[in-house]
């Protein structure tokens, strides 16, 4: 049973209990859309309407974010540990090689999503990457015939969000795909164009710390996490 966070739904399951759902989508040929929350998009949801009906379409969000954790101990909830957009993925290609599904990358910039691929197959050997796409393409005939030929069970989307998320919203019911995910910045962490943060301080949960003192101008982003935790306590 999902968790209603300031009107914002949130899937309390953790990363196995997705992969098995996944699978099961996959085999099952049911369309899943995959969206991370974290404060930020809460917030923001908050005053843009919208947004919030786009968060709540999709079949499973996320919570990639301390705060949705802080959140729900405060309600008394069973969200109890992040599940970030990053490690799903990289737990999708896992399970993808194994059984045998196969990954489409599409968006980030020109060279990253082949850069990602030869990354994720030297990760998990067998994986099997059947295209990639940058993000830069604008024809939308073009980026679904060349998705559809490739016949992916699995899309990772790389164009930023909120974007990613209407693209997939916008798009889903036409392409071939079973499962979406809308994954960020990923591929230029998983392709070491962008550095990610140690593994101790991802334990700790201070990924967003760690963010800040590397992009100091991200301060004013990082207010809305007590904000957050405010209206919380509020409601």
């Amino acid at each position: 049973m999902k968790e209603n966070i300031l009107g914002v739904q949130i899937s309390p399951l953790n990363y196995e209990q997705l992969i098995s759902s996944l699978l099961k989508d996959i085999d099952e040929k049911r369309k899943a859309f995959i969206v991370a929350i974290n404060p930020e998009k809460i917030m923001k949801a908050q005053e843009d309407e919208q947004l919030k009906e786009l968060l709540n379409k999709a079949t499973y969000q996320i919570p990639d974010g301390i705060g949705v954790i802080l959140a729900s101990r405060l309600k008394g909830g069973n969200i109890h540990s992040r599940v970030t957009g990053i490690d799903l993925m990289l737990k999708i290609c896992e399970a993808a090689a194994k059984h045998h599904k196969k990954v489409f990358l599409y968006g980030a910039k020109p060279g990253i999503a082949e850069k990602a691929k030869e990354e994720l197959i030297k990760q998990f050997p067998g994986l099997n990457i059947v295209g990639v796409l940058h993000g830069y393409e604008k024809d939308i005939d073009i980026i679904r015939h060349t998705i559809n030929e490739a016949k992916p069970d699995i899309i990772f989307v790389a164009l930023g969000s909120p974007r990613q998320e209407y693209w997939i919203l916008e798009n889903m019911n036409t392409l071939y795909p079973m499962i979406f995910q809308g994954v960020g910045g990923s591929f230029d962490v998983i392709s070491g164009n962008l550095k990610r943060a140690p593994e101790s301080v991802q334990k700790l949960g201070l990924e967003w710390l760690y963010r800040l003192i590397k992009e100091p101008w991200r301060w004013k982003r990082q207010l809305e996490l007590p904000k957050f935790l405010l209206r919380v306590l509020k409601r």
